[in-house]
């Protein structure tokens, strides 16, 4: 978003000696850390960070054989999907161009299209704060849910640095009907081809014409979560003629495009106009133009339906 003050300390860490150190560093000089890994979907805040931002830059991937593959915390997610699907290899093709490192992906549970991470992790290795060593992570060890983990929600989140990640994909092929947008673009050009390869080329396509590239606009990506509804509210939103998807999923972004709020801009922040879940930075300066630009969009959703929104990206603070 382009926000936010300077951190006290930033240390790089390209090997595994190097964790252990920087966390050592931080204690002698008596300063909180914060791992970050592309920073994607971080938002800083004007205060700036006093403490050690750990970056995690450990790199290298590999196949393991019979569908599984390890890849370390620090490489670029869409490059280990990519070598995924050039083995033929399907679980994580809908979620190609997704912005950000692997190590990040099973902190907050990465998904889209339909796919997500809790679909495909086997085991993650983390060095640990507590236990000044390696911590390995089954699947059913990390509390993954929408948007969570155990390494970002609850007693233990922040205190795990991801070394690397661990996922068994299957040879196989989506089927449709897929997620919306992905459901359209198929109709559209008529595709039949739904190899991992195919899907991903399209979400490609889907993603470069409705997202906007961090590295070139201001934006964090997705920034609210979709909402879920209690059982005993899905009858009064579909009532009201809002899409209710399996599990209670209500749209976020349906949800701001239908409060009228699709290319509206708010306090320097614009509303994508190709995507409304998206917010891009416009002209703002500061995280209180933010935050105030957050206010209104949620406001203006839960007076026209009801409905509470909340951020997605996460933010950096000393507090």
């Amino acid at each position: 978003m382009r926000l936010g003050g300077e951190a006290r300390y930033v240390i790089e860490v390209e090997e595994f000696e190097d964790v252990r150190n920087a966390y050592a560093f931080a204690k002698e000089h008596g300063v909180a850390t914060y791992v970050l890994g592309g920073g994607s979907n971080v938002i800083g805040r004007d205060e700036g960070f006093d403490g050690a931002i750990l970056v995690n830059k450990l790199r290298g991937f590999e196949d393991l054989g019979e569908g599984r593959f390890k890849g370390y915390g620090g490489e670029i997610f869409d490059d280990f999907i990519e070598f995924t699907v050039e083995r033929g290899y399907s679980g994580m093709e809908a979620m190609s161009a997704v912005p950000g490192t692997l190590g990040a992906a099973p902190v907050q549970n990465v998904g889209a299209y339909g796919q997500e991470m809790s679909g495909v992790l086997e085991s993650v290795e983390a060095y640990g704060t507590q236990e000044d060593g390696v911590v390995n992570f089954t699947t059913d060890k990390m509390k993954l849910g929408y948007r969570q983990s155990i390494f970002n929600y609850g007693a233990d989140a922040g205190r795990y640095f991801i070394i690397s990640v661990t996922v068994k994909l299957k040879k196989d092929e989506l089927k449709p009907p897929f997620y919306t947008s992905l459901q359209q673009y198929v109709e559209d050009h008529h595709v039949t081809d739904f190899s991992p390869a195919s899907i991903r080329r399209m979400v490609m396509d889907i993603r470069a014409y409705k997202l906007p590239d961090p590295r070139q606009e201001a934006s964090a990506g997705s920034f609210f979560k979709n909402v879920y509804l209690k059982p005993e509210e899905v009858a009064e939103m579909e009532a009201k003629g809002v899409p209710v998807w399996p599990g209670g999923k209500v749209p976020a972004g349906w949800l701001i495009e239908n409060a009228g709020l699709k290319g509206k801009e708010f306090f320097g922040f614009k509303v994508s106009d190709k995507a409304a879940l998206i917010l891009i930075n416009e002209s703002a300066k500061s995280y209180a133009d933010l935050a105030k630009a957050r206010q209104a969009i949620a406001d203006a959703v839960r007076e026209k339906f009801g409905l509470s929104l909340e951020q997605e990206p996460v933010e950096i603070s000393s507090n």
